[in-house]
């Protein structure tokens, strides 16, 4: 009989939109496949900023939890919110084709507000603030969390100016109405815009199905942003942006690390041949560590609790 391949996912709008690219890919080659929702203490808290829940992947345990136990045979996550040890016996499975990386500000009136002193914006993410206080850092930086129809209301709801969003998310749920403005300046998370499929190391069926729509520039990319973040030993929450890009058989990359409030930062910006990689991310990442990053993250640990 024909395996039914389940797919585990959150059940905010963005990851369901997740779960079903990669049940369509596989349908398309002929799998069977169903969706099983699921709902994150990531989702369910959102009064807390994420570093304060001291949790590692927040966003990915219960799916963890659920492949342990065998409820699920696939996990669809945001590739940036996966921490960058998987648990024993689970596996990177797939990399879909990465969407842009962009982060992009969704503004309520016009972009006036960005040459003025005084003025207040929202993110969730400390990587966002970090740099955003670095560029305005007479700003004000509001805590904003939620799936991104909630974070939509929020910013409506309240007197921000506007609020940071990956571009990746807004098109991807269709939100082309809003107004937006990219932020080319800001570097991204670690892996943003690439979707993970995660499966058990001895389930070959899944594995197999799975290695059909991987992507393998995306792949590659991330696998060498993850490392670089992985070395910093960072988290998913910690103020770090790195961005790969590949071109034939070069390599470019820009990898930071902020302080806090934006005021310091600590940055490599290389290029190298794919062919001799080696482990040129965790060098980057060594390069800042001496730089004043190892007594930076430190600080950073003290006040987020990581």
């Amino acid at each position: 009989m024909e395996k039914v391949l389940r797919i585990g996912t959150r059940d905010s709008e963005l990851a369901l939109w997740q779960a079903k690219k990669v049940q369509s890919l596989l349908e398309h080659l002929g799998y069977a496949t169903t969706l099983v929702p699921v709902k994150s203490q990531g989702d369910l808290t959102l009064d807390i900023p994420l570093y304060e829940m001291g949790i590692t992947g927040v966003f990915t345990k219960v799916l963890d939890v659920a492949m342990l136990q065998g409820t699920i045979d696939i996990a669809v996550h945001s590739m940036k919110d996966v921490p960058t040890a998987l648990p024993h016996g689970i596996v990177k499975a797939a990399v879909l084709e990465r969407a842009k990386v962009q982060d992009v500000l969704v503004y309520k009136e016009n972009l006036d507000f960005l040459s003025l002193p005084k003025a207040t914006i929202a993110t969730g993410s400390l990587r966002r603030k970090a740099q955003w206080l670095r560029r305005y850092p007479t700003h004000k930086v509001e805590n904003l969390r939620g799936n991104i129809a909630t974070r939509l209301h929020k910013l409506q709801e309240n007197p921000w100016q506007g609020a940071i969003f990956a571009a990746a998310a807004l098109e991807r749920l269709q939100q082309e109405h809003l107004q937006t403005h990219v932020l080319d300046w800001m570097t991204p998370a670690p892996a943003q815009g690439a979707i993970l499929a995660v499966a058990m190391a001895h389930d070959t069926y899944a594995l197999e199905a799975l290695a059909q729509i991987n992507h393998p520039a995306t792949d590659k990319a991330t696998d060498i942003e993850r490392r670089f973040l992985k070395r910093l030993e960072g988290g998913c929450t910690a103020p770090i942006g790195a961005h790969a890009t590949l071109e034939g058989d070069q390599l470019s990359f820009v990898g930071n690390l902020f302080s806090l409030d934006g005021t310091t930062v600590i940055e490599v910006s290389k290029c190298v041949s794919l062919h001799a990689l080696g482990d040129f991310p965790e060098a980057c990442a060594e390069e800042i560590l001496s730089q004043g990053g190892a007594e930076l993250m430190q600080q950073i640990k003290k006040v987020t609790g990581r």
